[in-house]
C-alpha cells in the first residue's frame, strides 16, 4: 500500500480528530468564563429540564474529570462534571441541556439512540479483540484472524455511524430547549452554546472518520498478504 493511500486513510482523520478536541477544549475554555444571565448551574438546567420533560426517574449526578459528560441509560443516571454541574456559565448550560437531549431521546424511544444500545456489546467485544487479532493477523498471516479484524472494524464502524443522529438530535433538542426555558438569552450567549455543541459534535464525525478510515485500510492490507 503506497504511502499516500496510507496518510489518506489514517493521517487525515488522525489529524482531523486532534482538530475536533482543539475546537472542543477552545469553545469550552471560553464559555466556561462567560455566565449566563440566567444564573443557572448545569445540575439546576438538567434538573428543570427533566422535571418538564415529565421525566421523574433519571438521577443527575457530580462526577469528576473535565468533559467525562454523559448519560447512563443502563442505570438512568445524568453524569455531568464537577465545572458543568457547579457552574452558571453558558458552556456548561449547553453541556447539561445536551446530555438532557439523551435522556430525552432515551424516554421518547428515540429510535437511533435504541440502535446505539443494542450494539453496544458487540462494540464492547470488537475493541477488546482488536489489539489481538490485528497483531495476530499480520505477524502471523492468519488469514481467519485478518477478516475477523475487518467484522471488527466494520462493528465499529457502524456504531460511530448511528452514533452521529444521536448526537446531532441531541445538540439540536440542547439548543431549542435552553431558549424555550429562557436559560439562554438570544444572542451572544445562544451563540456561545452553539460554538460548544458544534466543536463536540464535530469530535463524533472524526470517531466516524477515524474508524472508516481503519477499515477501509485494513480491507486493502488484507488483499496484499
Amino acid at each position: 500500500m503506497n504511502m499516500t493511500v496510507y496518510l489518506v486513510l489514517i493521517g487525515v482523520p488522525l489529524l482531523l480528530g486532534l482538530y475536533a478536541q482543539m475546537r472542543v477544549s477552545g469553545a469550552f475554555g471560553k464559555y466556561k468564563k462567560v455566565r449566563a444571565t440566567s444564573n443557572v448551574t448545569g445540575a439546576q438546567a438538567a434538573r428543570e429540564i427533566l422535571n418538564a420533560a415529565q421525566i421523574h426517574d433519571v438521577e443527575v449526578r457530580e462526577i469528576n474529570g473535565l468533559l467525562g459528560d454523559h448519560y447512563d441509560p443502563t442505570h438512568k443516571r445524568l453524569c455531568l462534571s464537577s465545572e458543568v454541574y457547579n457552574t452558571p456559565s453558558v458552556a456548561a448550560l449547553g453541556i447539561a441541556a445536551h446530555e438532557c437531549g439523551h435522556a430525552i431521546q432515551h424516554a421518547r424511544a428515540y429510535a437511533p439512540l435504541k440502535w446505539r444500545m443494542a450494539v453496544v456489546p458487540a462494540t464492547q467485544v470488537a475493541s477488546q479483540m482488536l489489539p489481538l487479532v490485528i497483531i495476530g493477523g499480520f505477524l502471523f498471516h492468519i488469514s481467519g484472524l485478518i477478516t475477523l479484524g475487518i467484522v471488527c472494524y466494520a462493528v465499529l464502524a457502524f456504531f460511530q455511524l448511528i452514533t452521529l443522529p444521536v448526537e446531532f438530535d441531541a445538540s439540536k433538542r440542547a439548543k431549542v430547549i435552553l431558549q424555550q426555558m429562557g436559560m439562554i438569552q438570544p444572542g451572544g450567549e445562544a451563540a456561545g452554546v452553539n460554538s460548544v455543541l458544534n466543536a463536540a459534535a464535530l469530535t463524533y464525525v472524526a470517531a466516524f472518520v477515524a474508524a472508516l478510515g481503519n477499515l477501509v485500510w485494513l480491507i486493502m492490507a488484507s488483499r496484499r498478504q
